[in-house]
């Protein structure tokens, strides 16, 4: 193991089963992972649960070498599946929920994997068959075997349990054949990666890759046994599994599961009864409730309106709206952590004026995943935080006057490489072994990143200026009337697609409802004037080499990836 984490941690923890089991010892009874359901586990009941499952995959054949599929939604037994994998010693596959049966017929043919976990509810995602490879199918809810017949997963009978807890005691040392044994340099997991080009690779991570990742983490922000976590994004991601998982089991700490949708009207009491202390979002998750519940109510009338634009005002407002958003989130939130896409300027100046307990994180599913971040009490606004102790940053080929180039990275958190893709690798590591982002931005002399965006969605103008769609996109997202939007080059043009909130025209537009091929054109003429006042609207705020030239209005809400960042290869392709 690396030095830069190494000193943080008892020595003999080298890998990911070991770390939970010296866990285990520290904070033997204290709660770890919950659900809302009422499934919970102690520490000692998670390392004892996770072992059972080690000795039943090692009994069917399981072990180094091998790889085990996860597909399954948060809970308690996403863990235990897990860790028990690796305790076996074998490899975690990740898999996300939200991916189709094709998708994940394509990942365990590619993976070669021997056993999948799955969930009740996701059994359907195996209706495009088996690989051959795979021997053993288990239901995450129970973990009961799955009949597998000529290649399909003949379903239970009924409708998906609840998770039935598991309380196994198996005795496992630390010395017996096969199990705990893990060099930190071999694989934990293959993380198959939802992008927003297109292509799904299959990212491998090391024990050490996520054990430092989340040892470097605590620089950033301290988690205390105390901590109380909410999770809310899902587990098959690196950023709840390392940042929202392996970080709070290392600590002490509790993470408790929904079993929903985030939805304002279900986390309401749920939020009330657990009051958490930190949780892990994405930015869609706060603009959302920024736009849709607060804004409004700061911009509802003209004197209103006068008073956000006075700097002293606007943030005693801000403060007041911000104390009615911490009781919303169960009044006890000290770290609000945003990662996984950037966040909008005029939603984070909000959260910054008023005081709310927000911080930045940023990385990458190949750098395990953070690089760098600010916790609460120091952001730094616009900037995605501070370069994490033990992880060393350039920026290579910089503009020689704007000094922006693409930050390419080199620590313990970082990637072995591609999962049977030598030349995809190769393609990303600098000569000299520095991982390439794809990110462009710029590093200040006391450390903190500024990204201006994603070197594949730059677009070159006709002068050689750089266009950085992103920052063009959060001037339109900042309207109200805009729901979500897309910058692109098409036709030689500058254009944004625009999902425009239709129910706000509609509700213009009622006393034509009765009639409904004129309000049908009434609905189109008034899309196609806000979108022209939209461009202008937009022109006044960009740079002058950023000024758009078409707009688009895209009927249905963009396709995203688990992150929420749209998948821009399928507009660029539909143009």
């Amino acid at each position: 193991m690396m030095d830069s984490y190494k000193k943080y941690i008892p020595e003999e923890v080298s890998n990911l089963p070991l770390m939970l089991k010296n866990s285990a010892k520290l904070f033997q009874s204290q709660p770890s992972l919950t659900s809302v359901d009422g499934t919970a586990y102690t520490y000692e009941e998670l390392d004892r649960a996770s072992q059972h499952v080690a000795v039943m995959l090692k009994s069917a054949g399981v072990g180094k070498g091998n790889n085990v599929a996860i597909l399954a939604e948060n809970s308690p037994h996403w863990g235990l599946a897990y860790f028990g994998t690796l305790i076996c010693g074998a490899t975690t596959v990740p898999i996300l929920p939200d991916f189709r049966a094709t998708e994940v017929r394509s990942i365990l043919e590619h993976a070669g994997v021997k056993t999948v976990f799955i969930s009740g509810k996701l059994i359907s995602r195996l209706n495009e068959g088996l690989p051959p490879t795979v021997e053993m199918v288990i239901n995450t809810d129970d973990f009961q075997l799955l009949d597998i017949s000529k290649g399909m997963v003949v379903e239970p009978k009924g409708t998906p349990g609840a998770l039935a807890k598991l309380n196994e005691e198996s005795k496992i040392s630390v010395g017996d054949k096969g199990f705990y044994e893990a060099d930190g340099e071999e694989l934990a997991s293959i993380i198959y990666t939802s992008g927003t080009t297109g292509r799904s690779k299959g990212v491998m991570l090391t024990h050490t890759n996520l054990l430092s990742n989340a040892v470097q983490s605590g620089t950033v922000h301290k988690v205390v046994p105390e901590d109380r976590w909410l999770s809310v994004l899902p587990l098959a991601h690196t950023y709840e599994c390392t940042i929202g998982m392996i970080i709070t089991l290392l600590n002490g700490a509790m993470v408790q599961y929904i079993d929903k949708a985030p939805t304002a009207a279900y986390l309401g009491p749920v939020l009330k009864k657990l009051q958490p202390t930190t949780m892990l979002t994405v930015p869609l998750i706060i603009e959302k409730i920024y736009r849709s519940t607060i804004r409004p109510k700061l911009t509802k009338s003209a004197p209103m309106r006068l008073l956000m634009k006075m700097r002293p005002t606007r943030k005693l407002l801000s403060k007041a709206a911000v104390k009615k958003l911490m009781s919303f989130f169960g009044g006890q939130i000290r770290f609000f952590g945003v990662g996984g896409a950037p966040l909008a300027p005029d939603v984070e100046k909000f959260l910054l004026e008023g005081g709310f307990p927000y911080a930045i994180g940023y990385g990458l599913t190949e750098t395990s995943p953070m690089l760098a971040g600010f916790n609460p009490s120091n952001a730094v606004f616009h900037s995605v935080g501070k370069v994490m102790e033990g992880v060393t940053v350039r920026i290579d080929n910089p503009d020689p006057l704007t000094k922006e180039g693409e930050i390419v990275v080199k620590g313990s958190n970082v990637m072995r490489g591609y999962y049977k893709d030598e030349e995809k690798t190769r393609e990303v590591f600098t000569d000299d072994g520095y991982f390439r982002t794809g990110d462009l931005g710029i590093i200040d002399e006391k450390g903190i990143i500024y990204i201006k965006g994603r070197s594949k969605n730059m677009i070159l103008g006709a002068n050689g200026e750089n266009i950085y769609p992103e920052e063009i996109e959060a001037v339109l997202n900042s309207r109200e009337i805009v729901s979500e939007s897309l910058v692109m080059e098409y036709k030689g043009k500058l254009t944004a697609r625009v999902h425009l909130k239709m129910e706000v025209m509609e509700e213009q537009l009622q006393h034509l409802k009765e009639n409904a091929a004129e309000y049908k054109k009434q609905l189109q003429e008034k899309a196609d004037k806000v979108l022209a006042e939209l461009m202008t609207q937009a022109n006044q705020h960009v740079a002058r080499n950023s000024k758009l030239q078409f707009m688009i209005h895209q009927l249905q809400p963009f396709e995203k990836t688990a992150t929420h960042k749209i998948k821009r290869f399928l507009y660029q392709q539909a143009t």
